[in-house]
């Protein structure tokens, strides 16, 4: 077990906001053995109180290396002096070897407490390593039992659970996704039909000499049809490549702040049908002005 604070803390920039928190160095390395931490680092953080441990992403970031004196600002909590400048030494850099999210800076609890202005032995959450995954309701139920009716009050819950409490903080977001879709595919369905029916009155010669020559209604129909299909999808198909690259870069972030977001190999099928929705839609006034355009119409506006 070991405690666990949000920090607060960012660097040079208070919108370069840094993922800080203090923990207890050598129980918090016990439980996360995926940590990569050379030997000697993993001693020298250990033994300075005033030592950080930081992710490779965090380092490459900003350049640190093992040995600088970062001074980090936090905007949550101020040092007894009143400054809200915490100034830490990086003792190590770690690894993890699944791609996770590098980017988070871990001080010593211990330090953190004795130096804060105020909140003194206070902590925001306890991590607690179990042995099997199926005794984490009951291993909770009881934690929670036993601080039940107290001043200090716990909510034992699963790390998944807690990083979608903070999500459930923004708001319902499946309702927010929606609307925004929604929006975007009305505004998508009035954009190319707007061009659609700006490019059959600028052909409206062009449509009366197809016909001319021997085209039917249908087949002119069809013409404009074609073209806001072919629209519809090429755009689809764009901001779908676009989509599956931002999942395949930012895919650690999202494994660890958003669970459960992807784009399945599904949601392909169902995308096409949505972009030839769109594009029916988008086509269907503009193509059947074009099928009705009578000759003479058209070739009198040449």
């Amino acid at each position: 077990m070991t405690p666990q604070t949000w920090l607060g803390t960012w660097f040079r920039d208070e919108r370069s906001q840094i993922p800080g928190f203090p923990v207890e160095p050598e129980p918090f390395l016990s439980m996360y053995p995926e940590y990569l931490v050379p030997a000697e680092q993993r001693a020298a953080w250990i033994a300075d109180r005033r030592g950080a441990l930081i992710g490779r992403g965090l380092a490459d970031l900003y350049g640190w290396k093992v040995g600088d004196l970062v001074p980090l600002q936090s905007s949550i909590w101020a040092r007894k002096d009143g400054s809200f400048t915490w100034e830490v030494t990086i003792r190590g850099i770690y690894d993890l070897p699944e791609g996770g999210d590098t980017r988070q800076i871990l001080i010593h609890h211990e330090y953190f407490d004795e130096s804060r202005e105020r909140g003194q032995g206070l902590v925001g959450w306890y991590l607690i390593r179990i042995e099997r995954p199926e005794l984490a309701d009951p291993v909770g139920a009881r934690i929670d039992a036993l601080f039940e009716n107290s001043p200090a009050e716990t909510k034992t819950s699963s790390e998944r659970a807690m990083a979608q409490s903070f999500l459930n903080q923004v708001g319902n977001l499946g309702a927010i996704l929606n609307a925004i879709v929604i929006a975007v595919f009305f505004t998508m369905l009035l954009v190319t039909a707007n061009t659609m029916a700006q490019s059959v009155r600028e052909r409206t010669s062009e449509i009366g000499v197809l016909k001319t020559l021997g085209y039917s209604n249908h087949g002119v129909l069809g013409l404009v049809i074609s073209e806001a299909l072919l629209i519809t999808v090429l755009g689809g198909l764009l901001g779908l490549a676009g989509a599956w690259w931002i999942g395949v870069q930012f895919e650690p972030v999202f494994r660890q702040y958003l669970p459960g977001f992807s784009l399945p190999a599904e949601t392909l099928p169902r995308a096409l049908l949505v972009m030839l929705a769109l594009g029916l839609a988008a086509g269907a006034v503009p193509a059947t002005q074009a099928m009705r355009l009578r000759i003479v119409e058209a070739l009198r506006k040449e």
